[in-house]
């Protein structure tokens, strides 16, 4: 009983203290500033350090003691008195939230019972970050003599740090542009001495957001820089600057210099399907001869031997080209490189399942009986083929999303032979109720 009443006194304690925070910040925020206005405190480095924190302490004010990742039951808890004026349903990209409004800020919650956003509303100042920078800046030109470097340098990893709290919130919040500033404004506060440490992240995600508004000049920058930094992604990195350059520039030079950056990238990342489509397209469209593409890959085989993943995007690539009998030896070389490899099962089944489709679409517009019949014979045939690679993949994956997937195809062809023999039904009752457990 001791130690609960201890807890609840500590925390009276915390909700009275959040509910002077807001006017304590501003009132330390206006002695911090005037003190920077005394010539002789101007020329101490504690003065203008002390102002970044107390930036940073009217950024975090409104917020008071909410914090992403509390449940409700803690949140209710820690905001004591400090009630939502109202609550509301909001959906934000496909995901229903619990919003509360508060007088200075919003907080969402998703359908869990966890804070995923905090949206401030009413700040203290304008700006708070860019000015708690602006202070941490002029801190290091004052100490001349390096003796508080590590402090101005968390100052602005704090910063840097905040700036990508709140553009993830700006993203979720469906405010891309403003997530893109934000990202953009983390990425060159952590490149600020003496702090200095590129946060390749937020460059990509400011690289991503430019993408996604069309701000293709931008966009092409910010990936260019992340391959500087040797931020790739997976790959994704590459992918993305191709697509942008491609929107830039659409003279012949232009296509050239968009393949030199997919075959960088398929160098470096041949398993990446973003680049391996890219560089297909490229070959198809230009004219221009495709055993590049499986030089490329030849290449990439000297450097790896034992990897199954290569001879499956050889199996995609001359699926791409059509020819299926080419891409079905390259789907089963997977399986001779590592049994344990799914991905070519997967590759052979559903280039088996996606003809049958293609054969079941075009006896559907077929008017001759015969021929439609035919073409009905042809479809089960295919289908058929299907099954084996399928349920291979199904046996060996150890990824619940993939087996999921290939449940799905095998619960859909076993479906239309299940009226024809009972182990067609046997399999189809299997692979619903695994989808349905």
């Amino acid at each position: 009983m001791k130690r609960i009443l201890i807890a609840l006194a500590v925390l009276a304690s915390v909700q009275v203290a959040g509910a002077q925070n807001i006017e304590t910040a501003k009132k330390n925020l206006e002695a911090a500033k005037a003190a920077c206005e005394n010539v002789k405190k101007a020329a101490k480095v504690a003065t203008w350090i002390n102002l970044g924190n107390k930036f940073i302490d009217a950024y975090n004010a409104p917020i008071g003691n909410a914090w992403v990742g509390a449940d409700v039951t803690s949140l209710t808890l820690a905001m004591g008195n400090d009630k939502p004026v109202s609550t509301e349903n909001v959906v934000l990209n496909g995901t229903t939230y619990t919003k509360q409004v508060y007088k200075d800020k919003n907080i969402y919650i998703n359908e869990a019972g966890v804070v995923d956003i905090i949206e401030v509303t009413n700040p203290v100042c304008a700006d708070p970050l860019s000015s708690a920078l602006e202070a941490f800046v002029k801190a290091a030109e004052v100490d001349v003599k390096a003796t508080k470097l590590k402090d101005i340098a968390n100052g602005i990893k704090s910063v840097s740090e905040k700036y990508v709290t709140d553009a993830y919130s700006a993203y979720s919040l469906g405010n891309i542009e403003s997530a893109r500033d934000l990202f953009v404004a983390a990425y060159n506060a952590s490149l600020t001495q003496p702090y200095a440490v590129a946060d390749t992240s937020a460059l990509y995600n400011a690289a991503f957001t430019s993408w996604s508004i069309g701000d293709n000049a931008d966009a092409k920058d910010y990936f260019e820089k992340c391959i500087s930094l040797n931020y790739f992604e997976d790959g994704e990195v590459y992918t993305k600057l191709a697509d942008v350059m491609s929107k830039l520039d659409t003279t012949a030079a232009g296509k050239k210099a968009m393949k030199s950056v997919l075959e960088e990238g398929f160098s470096k990342f041949p398993s990446n399907q973003g680049i391996l489509i890219g560089l297909i397209n490229y070959y198809i469209t230009s004219g221009e001869d495709t055993d590049r593409l499986f030089s490329l890959l030849d290449d990439a085989k000297k450097n790896e031997p034992g990897n199954a993943s290569l001879y499956y995007v050889e199996g995609n690539i001359y699926l791409q080209l059509g020819n299926a009998e080419k891409a079905k030896e390259a789907y089963r070389k997977c399986s001779e490189i590592n049994p344990e490899y799914e991905w070519g099962y997967i590759g052979e089944g559903m280039m088996y399942y996606d003809q049958a489709i293609e054969i079941q679409d075009k006896a559907q517009s077929e008017l001759d009986d015969a021929k439609y019949m035919e073409l009905v014979k042809e479809f089960e045939v295919v289908l058929k083929n299907c099954l084996a690679p399928f349920e291979k993949a199904f046996e060996i994956t150890k990824d619940d999303m993939v087996k999921m997937t290939v449940a799905e195809y095998l619960k859909n062809a076993n479906y239309r032979f299940s009226s024809q023999d009972p182990s067609y039904k046997e399999a189809y009752d299997k692979y619903n109720a695994y989808l349905n457990q």
